[in-house]
């Protein structure tokens, strides 16, 4: 009982340490203290604490911030953090920017970290112009040769409007339509490969940066190659669906004219039958007319004559028997 009472006490003091070292980090006080930054352990240290803010993601860049001869109150960089930015980069942002002599206000930094956009990337793009490389770009000229480009283009970034601004796909997709509207009004492709200048000074012109977070410094063209001959394969592949037209309606035609055929067919069929059954008639009324007394044995044999005839000259002619009438019976 003895021996407990004293370790209650030590692990009492250590409790008591613990949490005094948590709500009043003394060390960091100290270090603020002796960089000539005024922070108040009850309201400033143990607020934060407090208010769930870690002190030393706020005294600390304070403390390089004043170093920096800025001017940015603990209350702003808390409410900063509070929303979800970055006070350290907010910070360093605006070192950088004042020390390039870059006008960057803390309210403007802010805004831009809260969008999304990193803000000291911003600054160091600005001081430290950018190059984007496009991918290589094909258009196709008015001779139907195709040239690919590939260019490089320089930006700065613009601090004003990083919020709201479009970013650097935009940019690449209006170099890109820059290119390709140059090389398509281009009478030939050799007209681009002897003047490749054209496309930078054209593209210059359109003012592609506008509504952008950047300015184009210039565009250079890296690379210019001759691609495939576009026209001729069009014509190529306008030649072969021409073909197959003329194909498809050649055998139309020809299926209609087998139609056709096949009918013409059944028409002389149907005609030759309907032969057959006159013919089959004759015999009848030639008996009939013997009946009757309307036909005379001479007048028989006149027309047998006749027919005789008339087989005589055709077969002098040269024509067949193939389709010869049969001769009538008595």
């Amino acid at each position: 009982m003895e021996l407990l009472l004293p370790i209650l006490i030590l692990f009492g003091i250590i409790i008591f340490l613990s949490l005094f070292t948590y709500f009043i980090p003394i060390g960091l006080w100290i270090t603020a203290y002796f960089a000539g930054v005024k922070v108040s352990i009850f309201k400033d240290l143990v607020g934060m604490r407090l208010r769930k803010v870690p002190p030393q993601n706020i005294v600390r860049p304070r403390i390089s911030a004043t170093k920096a001869g800025l001017d940015v109150s603990l209350d702003r960089m808390e409410a900063h953090y509070l929303a979800g930015g970055n006070v350290d980069v907010v910070i360093l942002a605006l070192i950088s920017a004042d020390k390039a002599n870059i006008p960057l206000t803390f309210e403007r930094a802010t805004a831009i970290d809260l969008a999304g956009r990193d803000v000291l990337e911003a600054v160091k793009v600005s001081v430290n112009p950018k190059v984007i490389t496009t991918s290589p770009i094909a258009a196709v000229a008015k001779d139907g040769i195709q040239v690919k480009a590939i260019c490089r283009v320089t930006v700065r970034a613009n601090i004003e409007r990083l919020v709201g601004g479009a970013g650097e796909e935009t940019i690449l997709a209006r170099v890109g339509e820059g290119i390709v509207t140059t090389i398509g009004s281009s009478a030939t492709y050799k007209e681009v490969l002897e003047n490749p200048d054209r496309i930078s000074k054209t593209v210059l012109e359109k003012g592609l940066d506008s509504g952008t977070a950047f300015e184009i410094l210039s565009i250079d063209i890296a690379d210019v190659d001759v691609g495939d001959n576009i026209g001729a394969k069009l014509q190529i592949d306008q030649a072969a669906a021409d073909l197959k037209i003329a194909q498809a309606r050649a055998e139309e035609r020809r299926a209609m004219a087998a139609a056709r055929e096949q009918e013409m067919k059944a028409l002389v069929q149907e005609m030759n039958a309907r032969v057959k059954e006159a013919e089959a008639e004759v015999p009848r009324a030639i008996a009939e007319s013997f009946r009757s007394g309307n036909l005379g044995i001479m007048d028989y044999y006149r027309m047998r004559n006749l027919q005789a005839d008339t087989d005589m000259r055709s077969s002098i002619s040269g024509a067949g028997d193939e389709g010869k009438p049969p001769q009538p019976q008595a």
